[in-house]
Parts: C-alpha cells; structure tokens; sequence
C-alpha cells in the first residue's frame, strides 16, 4: 500500500511524497503544488551515501556512547560556553526541538541567516508581513516575471504552470527560463535596486500606475516618485547596461495586465538587500500588484507565518553569518555546513579548530563532519515523525514515519535523553505532533497552515500601508575585478548531494577552458579550473554555491539590514597561474 509524505529540503516546493512498499518515491499527482514529478534531489535520495555510525575524534562508537560523551561536556561547560548552530539541511518543524535544551540550558542560539535576511528585511519593512504568492495565483495571471530567479534549478513546480504566459526575465545569466522568456534583460549585478528606481519612475510618467490602489494602499507614493527623479536616467542606464528600450519593453508587457513578480534571493546577496528588495516591492505597489488575484511580489514567504511553535526558544544569539566557533567550550552543529558554507572561510575553520568539543548531528560527510570531535548520525526524513510548513507556498503537511531504521537518531529522541540527563521536562513526541497538527486545516485533501490568505495583502498591509524606502544609496561599484554570483547548483542543494567544482566565465572573458587561476578577493585566495558558460556576462564568474572552498572569498560582513550574509558584495581579482 503506498504511503505519503513531504519532502524536507530547504525548497520552496515541499514536495508531496508518494511512498510504495518497494521503498521508492514518486510526486503525489494529486498535491496542488507537487502534480506527480519530483526534483533529482527526491529522484535519487535514497541512492545517497549517508553517516551509518557516530564517531568520537575519528573512531567509531555506539550511540549510546556518543550521547554520553556530549552529555557529560554540556555538564561541565557554561551556558555562556555553548553554541547551538542549526542549519537547514532539514527544514522539518521537529527539527527544533533540540533547541527546547540548548534553551532551558540557557545555551547560546544564533540569529540571522545565510541565505534570505537582507530581502525579508527589506518586505517586512514595506509590507509589514512576508507573504508568498503561492504557484495556483499563476493560473489568474497574464504576466510572470522572474527577477533574479531560476525556477528550473529553485522553484521547477512553478514550470507547468507558465504555458501562455508572457515571461520577463531580469537576470544577469541567460537562464534557461531566460532563452525560452518573451524578454530578457540581462542586467549587471548589485544594479536591481537601479532599474526597479526606474521602472517606477517611467510608470508613473507613461501612467501606466495604479493610482486608485496607491491613494487607497500607499498614499506616500508621491513622495517616492520624488526620490526616483534623482535617479540620473542616461548615466544610470548605461551603467546597469540596460537601455531605455527595455525598460519601456517591461511596462509595455506588464501594461493593464496581470502581473506576479518573483525575486530570488541573488539579488540581496549584498550589503544593502534590504533595500533592493524593497525598491522592487516599491514597483510592484507603484503597479498596484498587491491585494488582487493573478497579481503579487513573491519573494522567499516566512514558513513560520501564524505558527506557534511549542518548544522552548534560546533567549542569547550571536548572528549566525559571522559567529567566532572559537569562543565556545561545545558547538553543537545541527543539520548544517558552516566550514563550507559559512562566508569567510578561513576564519570560520581557524575558529571551529580552536573550539572545544565540536559535534556534527547530520545525515552527510562533509567539510564540517569530518573536522568535527563528535559525529552523531541522524535519521532522513523517512525514519521519523515531522511535519513541513512551505516558504513556496502555504502548505502545512504530515510527515509520518515511513520506514524503520537502526541507523541515526530522530531530533525529538536526542532531545528526550539530553533532557533527561539535565532534569528538563518535555512532552511527549504526540504532543508536539499534535500542536502542529492542530494548526493545520484540510482542504480538498491539501493541509494548509490554519488562517493563511487566499489573496496575500487582499486585507491590506500589515503597517496599514506599502512604506516607500525614502533614502537610498545609488553608488554604483565602479572597482576592479569580475562580479562574483554564487547561483545554486542544478544537481546539488548548497553542499548536499552532487557538488560542483570549478570557476565559470564567459568565453570572451579571457580565459582557456581548464587552465588554473588564482581567485583573490579582500577576504582570500584560491585556485580554480576555469570552465566556460555562454549564459554568462562577459563581466561576471559563476561559482556555485555548493563549490569547495567559494567561500575563502566571500566577506565576514552582514546585510545592513536582516543579519544575513553578504556572498557577493566582493569582487573577485582573476590571474592565470
């Protein structure tokens, strides 16, 4: 009898899962979202070599010792002395009951994010609240634009969904969504926040904007009008490499239609995100996108939107993108990369080498398992009891159990034997299944988080009002170097599954196909085989964002807004070795 369950990973699809007795996974044709297909990820998932025993500084142990073992350090550090650094290798909601210890132990947690803090920083100060388009809005629409967004590596259940579409593209990469779009602009990076300036501007001077939706939803609009007249359009123009032509080509397609903008997160991998993303917002409420069927700006939605979550919080947080592992007695590192995925490599390594008891608890050997003191292998998502809330969409799904294992241990069962060595209460698993089961309405078959819009922002904004960005910083970074752009990989997850290697550029940047280079930035260097992809500027290098050692060049700085890593803010200095 087949079995159903939803796919854990850090997507926006959170895939339905169909289970038959022989072990493998096919989509659910009947999931709104999911429609029968799964990614490569799901396709291969249980062909993945996976940690099979914990190890204790190389030798391999019994669970029962590995428990003991990290039991007996948390017993003797302080609370100040331990770092609790979660990832999302799995996005499961029981994924954070360890966090209910690490917070009764007044434990140190972390804040901030590498992957999304700049932009929902920048929506929340516009909109007030992180809504997501969910995919069903495409069938309404007339107009999808993917702005800095590859739906076929990142979001592929989108694609069934864009037959008769008008498709704009505004990326720096010919995507494939790109070579197939009505119209591709192919922008220089870190210049978004530029051409969203723009497009309101020309908006409201062809009239092309909303003006009933403005004065009843965004009444300040006038005043941001204002700040993009200081845009200078000639010389801004030629310096994003956009001509005038396109920008009226954009508003031409999106004139008196339907319209969804869908940003992905490349365009706020930088210092000011938050502002990027709240120019496009900008745009998109000058449009009057919000509030209607088959319209929206849909960047990464908030999953935890109207959750309650009933474990225990940890009060202390250090920001997650730049954490000194150095400074802790015990780092305990949960479904996580940081040694590969952590911007600054050399000092994230320097100081997780200077911790004291280093744990890994994951499914994977990588760069961070096998410098750990401590590995704990964990259960996969088939071996345990969870449920997955959607940043892609509002879907609320149980993951029962499917399979039974001796490999691992679930995040509820280590949770339950570190509380009970420290006095802890905890409920049963039942409990917390139950709290999220009971934030969950059925429909149609479907679970959806209890209270979630059919229209995002039908109701309104959060704030009362869409809240213009009223001062903005229009430099436009003019030194050396190829721009860095860090796209994920299409058969890799950040550093799960396939893993890329080499450095891409454009044929005509100047390099041979498999010659070696030394990539230099302010943050280090590293050496590289140079491959060649033609979707490329000729100004820009692609190394993805699972490649080894990419991070030797990314800065330890944060978004100014969001606490979030800033991959691309350096460029890079190229030279052949």
């Amino acid at each position: 009898m087949n079995k159903t369950t939803a796919c854990p990973l850090d997507c926006y699809d959170a895939c339905r899962v169909v289970v038959n007795e022989d072990g493998k996974l096919k989509g659910d044709k009947s999931h709104p979202v999911t429609r029968g297909y799964l990614c490569p990820h799901l396709n291969h998932f249980t062909e993945q070599e996976r940690l099979l025993l914990p190890r204790l500084r190389g030798e391999e142990i019994s669970m029962d010792k590995a428990i003991g073992t990290l039991i007996e350090v948390l017993k003797t550090a302080k609370s100040d002395q331990i770092l609790y650094y979660r990832g999302s290798g799995n996005v499961g909601l029981m994924q954070r009951a360890p966090e209910h210890f690490f917070g009764s132990v007044k434990a140190v947690g972390t804040s901030g994010t590498l992957c999304d803090g700049a932009g929902e920083a920048g929506v929340l100060l516009g909109r007030g609240a992180n809504e997501v388009v969910p995919p069903q809005m495409i069938e309404e629409s007339e107009v999808i634009v993917f702005w800095g967004r590859n739906p076929h590596t990142t979001h592929s259940h989108l694609l069934p969904y864009l037959e008769g579409k008008t498709i704009i593209v505004i990326d720096p990469i010919k995507t494939e969504i790109a070579q197939k779009a009505d119209l591709h602009i192919q922008i220089k990076p870190h210049c978004d926040l530029h051409l969203a300036l723009l497009l309101s501007r020309f908006a409201i001077i062809e009239g092309v904007h909303d003006v009933d939706f403005l004065e009843n939803h965004a009444s300040e609009y006038n005043d941001f009008y204002e700040l993009t007249q200081t845009v200078r359009i000639k010389a801004t123009l030629d310096a994003i490499e956009v001509s005038l032509g396109e920008v009226g080509a954009i508003l031409e397609l999106m004139k008196g239609k339907k319209s969804i903008i869908f940003v992905g997160v490349g365009v706020q991998k930088y210092r000011d995100g938050a502002d990027i993303l709240r120019c496009i917002d900008g745009f998109g409420a000058i449009m009057g996108l919000f509030g209607k069927r088959g319209c929206g700006v849909s960047y990464l939605g908030n999953s935890l939107s109207g959750m309650r979550i009933p474990f225990m919080s940890v009060s202390h947080r250090v920001s997650k993108p730049t954490v000194d592992f150095s400074k802790y007695n015990c780092v305990f590192i949960q479904g996580a990369n940081p040694l590969a995925q952590m911007p600054d490599s050399v000092r994230v390594k320097s100081g997780f080498s200077s911790a004291g008891l280093s744990v890994y608890f994951g499914l994977y050997e990588n760069e961070t398992s096998q410098e750990a003191d401590l590995v704990i292998p964990a259960k996969t998502f088939l071996e345990k009891n969870d449920f997955r809330s959607s940043y892609g969409d509002y879907t609320l799904q149980e993951m029962a159990q499917m399979v039974e294992s001796e490999i691992g241990i679930s995040e509820y069962d280590l949770t339950r034997q570190l509380c009970e060595a420290f006095g802890i209460e905890l409920e049963s698993e039942l409990f917390y299944l139950d709290c999220f089961r009971n934030q969950m309405d059925i429909r149609e078959g479907v679970g959806y988080r209890r209270n979630s819009p059919e229209i995002p922002y039908e109701e309104g904004f959060a704030n009362g009002e869409f809240e213009f960005l009223d001062t903005v910083d229009l430099e436009i970074d003019k030194s050396e170097g190829f721009y860095l752009i860090t796209s994920k990989y299409p058969k890799g997850l950040n550093s799960q599954f396939k893993r890329p290697d080499g450095v891409y550029f454009h044929p005509d940047a100047g390099f041979e196909a498999d010659e070696r280079v030394q990539l230099s930035s302010p943050s280090g260097e590293v050496t590289m085989i140079v491959k060649h992809d033609e979707r490329l500027r000729v100004d820009c290098l692609l190394i993805y964002s699972g490649t080894a050692d990419v991070n030797v060049l990314t800065p330890p700085h944060l978004s100014y807004e969001g606490e979030s890593a800033v991959y691309q803010e350096n460029k890079i200095k190229v030279t052949k070795k």
